[in-house]
């Protein structure tokens, strides 16, 4: 392998990292040779992970995590330090999503949709800080989504949420630059995943609509997130900081 896209003897944290686009991306940075600590709550699914990082031949682990509580953040970190040295990485992929028209979310739904996917990015990020401190240096990879660019009108929290990922990670890469620390937005297009499997059901002509967008002609799938992560967690992308990168066949490039 290229060594500007060798992650041997790194150490990553994935959060929702036990299915989609989380083990996606944990899979490709196990192949590219990181240690890697999936860290979700749905122990049936993280087991079925583990089963397939484990033919990696890679180092790797679970942990749970509410992306909400600081005490099982920093647990989730104490016990990836402690198991394999370092943390090097931090994907913050866990995410939720509730879909309806803008008049019909009650507060609280709003509230929760806000709280997973940005107050919980920023709480796995402040978190790791030192941690990568530490190290050195490292990377904080956001997941974003096509809804930090267009609005969708059935998923108006959801869309408030990944646009301040975007903006949130634009401002922690200023910030902490001089740390030698680089953060980074990925944002999927349409991505065949558990959530979006649901969205089907619940947005009629969403299957049509996608496909008729995309340039490549087809949904996206969890593999297809594995570069960009081996690529944003690599020395490679050293001096890429404060970015937003679309990974969706085109679709966002289509008027």
């Amino acid at each position: 392998m290229n060594s500007a896209f060798d992650l041997a003897g790194r150490v990553a944290v994935v959060t929702g990292g036990n299915g989609g686009i989380g083990l996606g991306m944990a899979l490709g940075l196990a192949r590219a040779g990181a240690s890697v600590m999936i860290a979700a709550r749905n122990v049936i699914k993280t087991e079925a992970a583990l089963s397939e990082l484990k033919s990696t031949g890679a180092p790797h682990g679970a942990v749970a995590v509410d992306v909400l509580d600081k005490a099982s953040i920093e647990r989730m970190l104490v016990l990836t330090a402690e198991r394999f040295g370092r943390v090097d990485i931090l994907i913050t992929n866990a995410g939720t999503n509730i879909r309806k028209a803008p008049e019909a979310y009650s507060l609280e739904e709003w509230t929760e949709v806000l709280d997973v996917n940005l107050r919980g990015t920023f709480a796995c990020a402040q978190a790791v800080y030192p941690y990568l401190c530490r190290a050195g240096g490292g990377k904080i990879i956001t997941i974003g989504s096509m809804t930090s660019i267009f609005g969708a009108s059935f998923a108006a929290p959801y869309s408030a949420s990944k646009g301040g990922t975007v903006q949130l990670s634009k401002a922690l890469a200023s910030a902490w630059a001089k740390d030698n620390i680089q953060v980074n937005a990925v944002l999927p297009g349409w991505i065949d995943t558990e959530l979006t499997r649901r969205a089907r059901l619940e947005v009629a002509g969403l299957e049509e609509r996608v496909r008729a967008r995309t340039p490549q002609g087809r949904w996206g799938t969890p593999e297809d997130l594995a570069g960009i992560a081996v690529f944003l967690a690599s020395p490679a992308s050293d001096f890429i900081t404060g970015t937003a990168i679309a990974v969706d066949g085109g679709y966002s490039a289509q008027a």
